[in-house]
């Protein structure tokens, strides 16, 4: 729900969706039509046909619940390079669910994160990220993602928050930027 969507729009959308939809099984069960009224008024309706697609996918997997046999619950991969054969996925989600969902060690870099990335390391970020800095950007994530997976889940936290809120888009606040004596683009107070 929220790529390219604010937060604050979310919030209104997101308690009414998992009210409707608890859990992936009822998700893939569910009817296209009944995935469109829920997500109604959100917009870019390709994430909801993606996220239900998904669903079904997940769901269609049938993977075996230790606890009770014969039960089948409907999970993620923890692996970003299974994430991402999943419908709907790419690169970013997959390091957003790896680490956020399973505390893996992979880099979570979503637009404010290239962002930061490109204006500390690189010295401009006003220019689009070129399929060569993309991947300059990604490689240089992965070596600065610590090991450890709480700390992971950490760091690409905090970077995400540092590009939503300090090195935001339009007049960055450089002044209050934590990173500032070590950025390449970073200006004086």
């Amino acid at each position: 729900m929220l790529q390219q969507t604010q937060v604050s729009r979310v919030r209104e959308y997101y308690p009414r969706f998992l009210e409707r939809f608890p859990d992936l099984r009822s998700l893939a069960r569910a009817k296209p039509r009944a995935v469109r009224e829920a997500w109604d008024g959100l917009g870019y309706y390709a994430r909801a046909r993606n996220l239900h697609q998904l669903a079904k996918s997940v769901a269609g997997r049938g993977v075996t619940d230790k606890g009770v046999a014969g039960d089948s619950v409907a999970e993620l991969p923890e692996d970003p390079e299974e994430l991402i054969k999943l419908p709907g996925i790419g690169r970013y989600t997959a390091g957003a669910v790896a680490s956020f969902a399973y505390e893996k060690p992979v880099p979570a870099v979503d637009t404010n994160v290239a962002r930061v990335l490109s204006r500390v390391f690189f010295g401009n970020s006003r220019q689009r990220l070129s399929g060569n800095r993309q991947r300059r950007i990604w490689s240089l994530a992965a070596a600065l993602i610590p090991k450890d997976g709480k700390r992971a889940w950490k760091f690409n936290q905090a970077l995400m928050e540092l590009g939503a809120l300090v090195c935001v888009a339009r007049k960055p606040k450089c002044a209050q930027c934590p990173v500032r004596p070590d950025c390449k683009t970073g200006r004086a107070p």
